[in-house]
């Protein structure tokens, strides 16, 4: 079978332009590597949607997950190895099976980036973490440490104050990126100290789990916990042959959202702009699947 659209993932962009799509009568498939919702399910609370005045991430990622079911268009969960291009079908590979398609919106998505230390990526899980919300409880009334000055660092910090005893919130610069509302509330939390112009040089180990962390390779810092905020990754490496990414790997695109590949979309935080925020990222997805109904 050759569907008419393959959205590859189940996240906000991928999910609103899946239903755009199949209220278009398109022949629709959307794969996922993980879970629906994709990010959103590390996120607190999504407080910034209009319509929505607060929900809980997971409560937001089973409601677009339900909202898949409920229009009855196909899904898959299996992950996306190659994106390539067949004569004039575009070919899908996933670790499963192989699918063929006239049109092909990516929407993976980005990955936490860690620290580029040793150690790291041995003591993710003991003690290092990119997900309060799945590891916060773990520490409860233990001393933590946060890393990154943007929203997603704030935000964090703000959920764990409420479980944790203490949070160092280390930046490198000295003043933080998050919006003003988000500066204001974890300014206001007392059990959090700020550590500003600092970068951490050196996580240090007792028996396979976080014991400290090193400050310009002059302080060192006890903690329990390394919650890492420094930026994402895209997840694109499947397309990485048809030369579509710029260096870092974000998609290239036009105002329909289309790569020079004609019939290749990507949508989300998946491509290169200036706000990537889950409304722009739905309306990408939306944007894209009209403009292919168009075309049919």
């Amino acid at each position: 079978m050759t569907y008419d659209c393959i959205i590859i993932g189940m996240g906000i962009a991928g999910v609103s332009a899946a239903i755009y799509a199949k209220r278009a009568g398109l022949s629709v498939l959307i794969l996922e590597k993980e879970r629906p919702g994709g990010i959103i399910n590390i996120i607190d609370n999504v407080e910034n949607y209009p319509g929505i005045k607060s929900i809980a991430g997971p409560d937001l990622s089973m409601n677009l997950f339900d909202q898949i079911r409920t229009l009855q268009i196909p899904y898959k969960i299996a992950e996306v190895t190659k994106l390539s291009v067949v004569e004039d079908r575009k070919k899908v590979e996933t670790n499963e099976e192989v699918y063929y398609a006239r049109n092909v919106i990516v929407a993976t998505g980005r990955s936490p980036i860690l620290l580029d230390l040793p150690n790291v990526k041995e003591l993710v899980g003991k003690g290092i973490s990119t997900c309060a919300l799945c590891d916060g409880t773990l520490y409860k009334e233990k001393e933590i440490a946060v890393v990154g000055g943007g929203n997603s660092a704030l935000q964090e910090a703000l959920y764990l104050s409420k479980i944790v005893k203490k949070i160092y919130l280390i930046h490198r610069r000295d003043e933080f990126r998050a919006s003003e509302e988000l500066i204001k509330r974890i300014k206001a939390c007392p059990n959090v100290e700020f550590v500003y112009n600092s970068v951490i040089t050196k996580v240090n180990e007792e028996e396979g789990h976080l014991a400290s962390i090193e400050i310009n390779n002059e302080k060192t810092i006890p903690v329990s916990a390394l919650f890492i905020y420094i930026g994402y990754a895209p997840k694109t490496d499947f397309a990485k042959d048809l030369e579509i990414t710029n260096p870092v790997g974000y998609f290239m695109v036009d105002e329909n959202y289309e790569t020079k590949v004609k019939g290749i979309f990507a949508v989300g935080d998946i491509i290169i702009k200036k706000v990537y925020q889950i409304v722009t990222a739905a309306a990408e997805g939306a944007t894209a699947a009209i403009y292919i109904s168009h075309q049919k």
